[in-house]
């Protein structure tokens, strides 16, 4: 760390604080020698070697252009010579700039992508994660050290990890397990740490350790830091969402628990198999790789700290619903914008942005399971007394979202047909995977009181409708008088169909919630007949004489259920007793 002093050999150990034993002073040069490549690396170093990477991209597309044009010829039909022409001139093109960039990516990785220059970047991470840990250790020096010294820890470690060929691979270096530990408690300490102000730095902790825990090796890694710097880690990411950055916090949790629910077992989404990534090496694209041990944690806090539950689960149902609420208003400009006769482009930033409201949905969505898998009687225990509040939450809003997703023909269903550049994404699965493994565990993976209590809020809730639960399993809705029969070979939805996703397992239980919810939907039905027509009989008695009471108490009047909630009956209880009128 360069620290301005006085003269001689103050500089780096000026005012160091008593409890610092005594340690040999390095001359001011080599200190000095140490903060110049250190900031060389992070000025330029580090982006040249990104540069070099793409060297290799380029050989990539040059030779599957060349494998390509070589195709074509060998199908070129022999009368066409003019075709045939052009493309062994295409071919030369590409076999003279393959040869070239070969030459080039040769001496690159003799050169530059060395042993020897791997085990000099390896120094460098060292010496800089050392830095870091003295500075943190004796506390008075750490609001010296230069920020960049931070960002050449995380550079450093993803040019090893990502710029190197698999020749010279990072595990074969001496002491790389303590390494990837040591660089994880970094991580997971001072990516919350208050004394670090840059917001740019900030963020560039958050998504290093965002993207440590999507490899299996250096989630690991994170598991075998110390068990209180684990547990201060999941406190940190489990604050409340406002008046901060969550996303990044939010995709950690996700990547946390992928693979562990319902339906989430998946790499890519079915939909997008068939196309190429972008990039197989990016984070999101890893295979899922849950800590059971973080959830742990996750857990314990959660059930034991009363206040911290329904804060960070509040701000989690405020994002979805606002990111949800932003997705739906942007899908029906879209729409609106592909309906118009006159030709017109959709913008594709409004559409990267609605996109991203989707995929934050779809996170935050499975964050609430996780919790809800986790610590189920922070919903369910109704001796806490925020549990009923929060439940009630939840449910209202998994029955607008299922409304909204699952409707035929609707603005969901129509926007995600159109399959527009920049919505990839978008579509039923993820979306309705994550709420369908929210009600099975309130559900089905509880016992009776829990859910007898899920069951009566959710089928409280105005929202609810049953046709949602069945459109899971490829019930269609019965058509409307006057509508038009959608096309014979339209697919409808059905969980049914992602065999190679969800389990037959997973399956079972849909069923069997489905199932439980057709029963009790009879009842509430029944009971809210029996109630109408008294209810009529109250209202009808003070308003109209005794010849319109007949019409007013006949079972054959129905009124839909979310006309009739507790708060009605009692108004309507309270007219009949005061004898007042409407």
């Amino acid at each position: 760390m360069a620290v301005e002093g006085s003269h001689g050999n103050e500089g780096l150990l000026l005012g160091k604080p008593a409890e610092e034993p005594e340690q040999p002073i390095t001359e001011n040069s080599l200190l000095e020698i140490l903060d110049g490549i250190v900031m060389m690396y992070n000025l330029s170093v580090h982006q040249q070697l990104g540069k070099m990477v793409g060297v290799s991209d380029d050989v990539n597309e040059y030779a599957l252009a060349l494998k390509d044009t070589e195709e074509k010829m060998s199908r070129c039909p022999k009368r066409r010579r003019d075709i045939y022409d052009e493309l062994v001139k295409s071919q030369k093109v590409f076999s003279e700039k393959l040869n070239h960039l070969s030459r080039r990516l040769a001496w690159i990785n003799v050169t530059i992508y060395s042993k020897e220059k791997m085990q000099d970047i390896y120094w460098l991470l060292q010496v800089c994660i050392r830095t870091i840990e003295h500075g943190d250790r004796i506390g008075s020096l750490f609001a010296f050290m230069p920020e960049f010294y931070l960002s050449v820890v995380m550079n450093s470690y993803s040019a090893l990890k990502n710029y190197f060929s698999p020749v010279n691979s990072m595990e074969d270096l001496p002491g790389y397990e303590v390494t990837l530990t040591r660089l994880a408690a970094i991580l997971a300490k001072h990516f919350a740490d208050s004394r670090i102000v840059g917001t740019d730095i900030r963020d560039s902790l958050m998504q290093a350790l965002a993207s440590y825990v999507c490899y299996p090796h250096s989630l690991r890694a994170v598991e075998r830091i110390p068990e209180e710097q684990r547990i201060s880690m999941m406190k940190n990411l489990l604050a409340p969402y406002e008046q901060r950055p969550w996303a990044q916090t939010n995709w950690i949790l996700v990547r946390l628990w992928r693979g562990c629910g319902f339906g989430y077992r998946y790499t890519r989404l079915p939909h997008l198999l068939k196309t190429k990534p972008e990039d197989a090496n990016l984070p999101s694209l890893q295979k899922p790789c849950p800590s059971t041990l973080l959830q742990r944690h996750m857990a314990d806090l959660l059930r034991s700290d009363r206040e911290m539950a329904p804060s960070f689960l509040n701000s989690v149902l405020n994002q979805l619903n606002w990111a949800f609420s932003e997705f739906i208003g942007m899908i029906q400009e879209i729409q609106q914008a592909a309906e118009r006769l006159e030709r017109n482009f959709v913008d594709s930033r409004q559409l990267k942005v609605c996109a991203t409201c989707f995929d934050l949905s779809v996170s935050l969505l499975r964050v609430l399971e996780m919790t809800v898998t986790l610590a189920p009687e922070i919903f369910l225990d109704w001796s806490r007394p925020s549990s009923e509040l929060l439940l009630r939450r939840l449910a209202q809003l998994l029955n607008q979202v299922l409304n909204r997703v699952t409707a035929e023909r609707n603005l969901f269903d129509r926007v995600v047909n159109l399959r527009l550049p920049g919505l990839e994404s978008v579509d039923h699965y993820p979306i309705l995977v994550a709420v369908t493994g929210i009600l099975v565990r309130l559900l089905v993976d509880t016992d009776f009181q829990g859910a007898e209590r899920a069951t009566a809020v959710l089928l409280a809730d105005p929202c609810f409708q049953l046709r949602s639960i069945q459109y899971l399993l490829g019930h269609t809705e019965p058509l409307v008088l006057g509508a038009a029969s959608p096309a014979a070979d339209k697919k409808h939805f059905s969980l049914q169909s992602y065999t190679d996703y969800i389990s037959q397992e997973e399956l079972a239980k849909v069923e069997q919630m489905l199932g439980h919810l057709s029963e009790e939907s009879k009842q509430a039905a029944a009971s809210t007949l029996v109630s109408v027509p008294v209810l009529l009989f109250l209202v009808y008695y003070k308003h109209t004489s005794m010849k319109t009471l007949t019409m007013g108490s006949a079972s054959a009047v129905q009124l839909p259920r979310e006309l009739l909630p507790s708060t009605d009956c009692l108004f309507v209880s309270w007219v009949a007793k005061s004898g007042s009128i409407w």
